[in-house]
């Protein structure tokens, strides 16, 4: 583990054990790390999308600031920020929608290509929802595709995260996408 990853780590186990100043001194360590995942989220979203990575990134950061979890260790946090960022876009997404189409949703299809970065607004709530279906059958799949859909993790990433092997998350991941296109294709 890298120095900075260990500091990292004590940190938030620090800040889980009620120590406040941990979370000023965590704050800039993870601060631009969470604005490249945000950033990556972002990635072929539509222009003039009205909510910005760096709005995302405090959004999500207030809200793990404000949560009572007991941190593991930086890729927990990092794995929590990813699932904070995704209910936010989803959130947003929503709001947008039920605005713009007076609240219904409409069913699209999603191509392969799109579970392997940012998703527009009007097909991330149907990914969300096949997302969510897919949880309850494989878990470990719907954090995959979380990871690299709404987190935009390599992965490289996301095997640091998740203790698997890269050519593991390509098998999961291609699986997922398959089952995940069925979905939404009807």
């Amino acid at each position: 583990m890298k120095p900075e990853q260990a500091n990292v780590t004590r940190l938030l186990r620090a800040w889980s054990d009620g120590d406040a100043g941990a979370l000023d001194t965590l704050t800039p360590l993870v601060y631009e790390e969470l604005r490249r995942l945000a950033r990556r989220a972002f990635r072929g979203e539509r222009p003039g999308h009205t909510l910005q990575p760096t709005a995302l990134v405090n959004e999500a950061f207030v809200r793990l600031a404000g949560s009572d979890v007991a941190w593991q260790d930086r890729k927990h946090f990092f794995a929590l920020a990813a699932r904070m960022m995704r209910r936010i876009l989803v959130s947003h997404a929503t709001a947008r929608s039920a605005s713009k189409r007076g609240g219904g949703e409409i069913r699209v299809t999603l191509d392969e290509s799109a579970v392997g970065g940012a998703v527009p607004d009007d097909r991330l709530l149907d990914l969300d929802a096949a997302v969510s279906r897919l949880a309850t059958l494989d878990p470990r799949q719907a954090d995959l595709v979380e990871l690299n859909v709404f987190s935009g993790l390599t992965f490289e990433e996301m095997a640091s995260v998740t203790g698997l092997s890269t050519s593991t998350i390509d098998r999961e991941l291609r699986l997922a996408r398959a089952w995940i296109k069925r979905e939404l294709t009807g």
